[in-house]
C-alpha cells in the first residue's frame, strides 16, 4: 500500500477556502494528491481527459518508469524474467505474487494440461462463425461464453489457480481454433506432451498433411514475446478489466471486456499497424526518408507507427528485447525479410533526427513484434490475439487485486455537462 504522510499535504484554494489534501507516495517515489474528499469539502471535481494524471488504484503487480525506461513485474525487471523464466512462471508470479518453486511449477503446469481442452459443445460456436470472422471477435465472444460452461470461482488459492489456468489454457486453444476456422482447416487438439507455447504453436501450424516440427528456439521466442506483454500498469484494457470488475461482474465478463478494449489500433492493434506501414513503404519504393518527412508534416495524416508511447519518454525496454528476438528468429528460420531491413533503417534514421529526439519518440514494443510474428507464420489479424494471450495473466492478477482491495468502489468517472438546460418542449404534432 502507498504511504500516506500526514505532514505532507497539498494546499488547494477554492472560492477563498483553503483545503489541505493528503499526499501519498509509492515505493518508487511517485506522489499523488488524495482528492477523495474534494467534492464533499469544496463541491468541485478534477478534469483529466484520458485519466493521464489520475491514480485509480494501488497495485503491487507491475511498475512502469517512463523516465528511466524500466518495467518491473512484482519488482523483477522484465529483462531478467524474459531471459530466465517461462511464460508460465511469469503468469504464476503475477497471479500469486512470488515466483514458483519446482513443486508449485509442476502443479501449476498440471492444471494447464487438465484445463487445456474446451467443452465439446463450444465447437458448435466455432462452426457458426463466418469463415472470415476476425479472430478477436471470436476470442472475446468465446471467453464470455466460458461462463456458461464453467462455474465462477471463490477466492481460495486453489480456486484462483483453477480459474487462472482454465482461462490461460483455454484462451490459447480458442485462439488456435479461431485461426484454423479462418483458413478452413480442421482443429488440432492440445497435447499433454508439449509445453504451453509449444502446444500453441503446434495447434496453430500442424495439420493432417503437415508434420509441424516444434523448434525450441521458436518456442523460447514465443515465451519471451508473451512475457513482454504480460502486464503494463493501468493501460486501457487493464483499466477496462478493473472497471467492469468493479461492478461485480465475473472474471470471464471482465476479461472479455479487456479483449475488446485491446482490439483498437491505438492499443493492441499497433503491431499490425507497424507491419502494414512497412509494407506500404516497401510498395512505394522503400524510401524511408520520405516516410520520415511525411510523419513530420503536420498536414500529412501519415505517422511512424510503433514510435512513441504514452508513458515511456525514452527507449521502451521491451522494444530492445523484441528487436533481439526478431533477429534471433529470422536467423533461426534462415529468412531474410526486407521489412526488417526497412525497420532497422527507419529506427536508425528516426533516432538521429532532432524532430523525434526532441519529442522523445522512440520505438515501442510494437515496432519489432509484428515482424517476428510474420516470420513465425502468423497472419496479421492474429497479432492482437497474441497480445491478448500475453496480457491475460496481468488481467487476471489485476481483477483479483481489485476484488481484494478494501478501498475500491464501483468505477464512476464524473463529467462536465455541455448540453442544453431546460429547452422549450414542443409536442410532436407541432414540430417542423
Amino acid at each position: 500500500m502507498a504511504d500516506e504522510t500526514k505532514s505532507k499535504t497539498a494546499e488547494l484554494r477554492v472560492d477563498g477556502k483553503v483545503l489541505n489534501l493528503p499526499m501519498m507516495e509509492d515505493r518508487a517515489g511517485y506522489r499523488a494528491v488524495d482528492i477523495r474528499s474534494l467534492w464533499k469539502d469544496a463541491r468541485v471535481y478534477t478534469y483529466d481527459p484520458g485519466f493521464g494524471c489520475t491514480v485509480s488504484c494501488q497495485s503491487a503487480i507491475s511498475h512502469v518508469d517512463g523516465e528511466q525506461g524500466k518495467l518491473l513485474y512484482r519488482g523483477y525487471p522484465v529483462e531478467l524474467l524474459t531471459e530466465h523464466c517461462s511464460f508460465i512462471e511469469v503468469a504464476y508470479l503475477l497471479i500469486h505474487g512470488t515466483l514458483p518453486n519446482h513443486e508449485q511449477s509442476e502443479k501449476f503446469s498440471a492444471l494447464f494440461n487438465r484445463h487445456s481442452m474446451i467443452h465439446e459443445d463450444m465447437r458448435t460456436f466455432f462452426r457458426r462463425y463466418p469463415e472470415r470472422a476476425h479472430p478477436m471477435a471470436v476470442l472475446s465472444a468465446m471467453v464470455v461464453s466460458l461462463s456458461s460452461f464453467y462455474p465462477e470461482v471463490e477466492n481460495t488459492e486453489e480456486d484462483i489457480d483453477i480459474a487462472a489456468t482454465r482461462l490461460l489454457s483455454k484462451l490459447r486453444t480458442i485462439a488456435a481454433f479461431s485461426y484454423k476456422k479462418s483458413i478452413g482447416e480442421p482443429v488440432s487438439q492440445p497435447s499433454y506432451k508439449l509445453s504451453y507455447c509449444a502446444n500453441f504453436l503446434n495447434m496453430m501450424f500442424s495439420s493432417p498433411v503437415v508434420d509441424y516440427q516444434v523448434d525450441p528456439v521458436i518456442v523460447r521466442a514465443m515465451n519471451q514475446l508473451l512475457i513482454l506483454h504480460a502486464d503494463h500498469g493501468q493501460n486501457c484494457s487493464t483499466s477496462t478489466v478493473r472497471l467492469v470488475g468493479s461492478s461485480g461482474a465475473n472474471l470471464y465478463a471482465s476479461i472479455c471486456a479487456g479483449i475488446c478494449a485491446l482490439w483498437g489500433p491505438l492499443h493492441g492493434g499497433a503491431n499490425q499497424e507497424v507491419v502494414e506501414m512497412l509494407e506500404r513503404i516497401q510498395r512505394e519504393g522503400g524510401n524511408v526518408d520520405s516516410a520520415i518527412a511525411q510523419a513530420k508534416d503536420k498536414a500529412n495524416p501519415r505517422r511512424l507507427m510503433g514510435f512513441g508511447h504514452r508513458i515511456y519518454k525514452t527507449y521502451d525496454p521491451r522494444a530492445a528485447i523484441a528487436k533481439k528476438i526478431c533477429h534471433d528468429v529470422l536467423a533461426r528460420l534462415g529468412k531474410h525479410d526486407p521489412l526488417l531491413d526497412l525497420a532497422v533503417e527507419l529506427e536508425t534514421k528516426a533516432l538521429a533526427d532532432p524532430y523525434f529526439v526532441e519529442r522523445k519518440l522512440y520505438p515501442n514494443v510494437d515496432f519489432y513484434t509484428g515482424i517476428t510474428y510474420r516470420a513465425m507464420g502468423f497472419p496479421t489479424d492474429m497479432y492482437t490475439v497474441l497480445f491478448a494471450l500475453g496480457r491475460l495473466p496481468g488481467w487476471i492478477a489485476q481483477w483479483q487485486e481489485l476484488k481484494r482491495d478494501p478501498h475500491q468502489r464501483i468505477g464512476r468517472p464524473m463529467q462536465l455537462y455541455t448540453g442544453e438546460m431546460n429547452p422549450d418542449f414542443v409536442p410532436i404534432e407541432q414540430r417542423s
